[in-house]
């Protein structure tokens, strides 16, 4: 009987994966603007759905963009922009919806019924596959698996769409259908149970290593997936931590030791963070995420180049803020300025300036004002501004150091 159910369990498990079946799909994205959303914010919004989809890999194809009052609970979005986006899917070889919010089960299978042959996942969906193939070690994979369980516990009743056929006939309340979503919760708890018991031997093992590094000065480096953080890690330790132009390339944590003339410490790098990181996987990954909690300074890496990224920052923050790291000392760099790009503001304009007008030198001036600490502005991948940044490491650990070690003169 266990052997039957286990099998049944993991037949549900791929409804919630189904984008593992493929490596390469064409895909649709939708999205809502409700009442006092920016229309043009929701667009953003969907582009990085669409490069969160190509990492996975996937073929992006059209966006659909609804504006409702709020989410129908049925279907998320209305019925008729339902029909309008499975009759594109036919005609156009669509093999996935995506959708940009956390959908319910029912809602889920709702669409799935209209849509047919086309899978219907949303964004927490995307991002937990990503998380998926990302993951290499077992450490990782292991944290993936408690947060994919996580979001699946309460979907069960929406998920199974064979339960209907066990019912027995239309209007019957027991039976085996509700029997076999509680013997499914109770396996999906017990996985739940066993993942987080192992999870924490493995803490356990990296809270030692941590104690063993001593009372060397930590500095770990935090910011928005995608924004240099590994390609700025591999230049100062000079090792060779994987670094590629797509989300989430870093999973695992990794620590290395750097020197900046004669002064050691440990610099960590480890996931980076988006808009509406699920909440599954933000308490999955709060281990990983304990070298950011037990830094000195937190190196606060940021994409200048995105046209976003001052939202891109305020959402590292509330990140660190939901982990407690939000009182850690931060020191802030502006990567990427290679990629750079502004407007430049035309004085005879019927318009005011903006910050979309605003040069290189106008956001350093805005952000000496705002913080009264200079940001470092680089380029990692053409290494310029490399020398100011490790001078101001030198000195912020260096200061570190001499507070922690009085007598010990190893900076003279």
């Amino acid at each position: 009987m266990r052997s039957k159910e286990t099998a049944k369990h993991e037949a549900m498990g791929e409804i919630v994966n189904k984008i593992e079946e493929k490596k390469a799909f064409k895909a649709v994205f939708v999205g809502i603007v409700k009442q006092n959303d920016d229309e043009e914010r929701v667009k953003e919004y969907l582009d990085e759905l669409r490069f969160l989809a190509e990492t996975a890999g996937a073929i992006p194809d059209k966006q659909f963009v609804q504006k409702v009052d709020k989410p129908d609970k049925a279907t998320y979005i209305r019925s008729g922009k339902v029909q309008e986006i499975a009759q594109y899917c036919e005609e156009n070889g669509i093999e996935y919806v995506i959708f940009d919010d956390e959908l319910t089960g029912i809602q889920q299978r709702n669409i799935e019924k209209i849509l047919k042959n086309v899978a219907v996942i949303d964004r927490t969906s995307l991002i937990l596959e990503i998380f998926s193939q990302r993951a290499r070690t077992a450490y990782a994979r292991m944290q993936v698996d408690l947060a994919r369980y996580n979001y699946m516990l309460p979907r069960l009743a929406g998920m199974w769409t064979h339960l209907e056929r066990q019912r027995g006939g239309v209007g019957m309340r027991g039976g085996m259908g509700e029997t076999q979503i509680e013997i499914d919760r109770r396996i999906v708890k017990e996985k739940i149970a066993k993942l987080k018991e192992q999870l924490k031997k493995v803490d356990r093992q990296m809270a030692t290593q941590r104690g063993n590094r001593g009372q060397m000065v930590r500095l770990s480096l935090v910011g928005y997936t995608n924004v240099g953080k590994s390609t700025l890690m591999n230049l100062l330790a000079k090792s060779e931590v994987f670094a590629e132009n797509k989300l989430f390339a870093t999973l695992d944590t990794t620590v290395r030791k750097v020197v900046i003339e004669n002064c050691p410490f440990l610099l960590s790098d480890t996931v980076g963070f988006i808009r509406k990181l699920p909440t599954e996987l933000i308490e999955a990954f709060k281990s990983t995420l304990d070298e950011v909690r037990e830094a000195d300074i937190l190196v606060h890496v940021v994409d200048i180049s995105h046209p976003d990224f001052e939202e891109q920052m305020a959402v590292v923050e509330k990140t660190l803020a939901d982990i407690g790291a939000a009182d850690k000392p931060v020191f802030t760099i502006f990567n990427k300025i290679d990629r750079f790009t502004y407007e430049p503001y035309d004085e005879f304009a019927l318009v005011p300036k903006s910050k979309k007008n605003w040069s290189l030198d106008d956001w350093k001036a805005d952000w000496m004002e705002r913080k009264g600490t200079p940001g470092i502005f680089i380029s990692a991948k053409n290494k310029v501004g490399l020398e100011k940044l490790k001078a101001d490491m030198y000195k912020m650990v260096a200061e570190i150091h001499a507070g922690r070690y009085p007598f010990n003169n190893f900076l003279w």
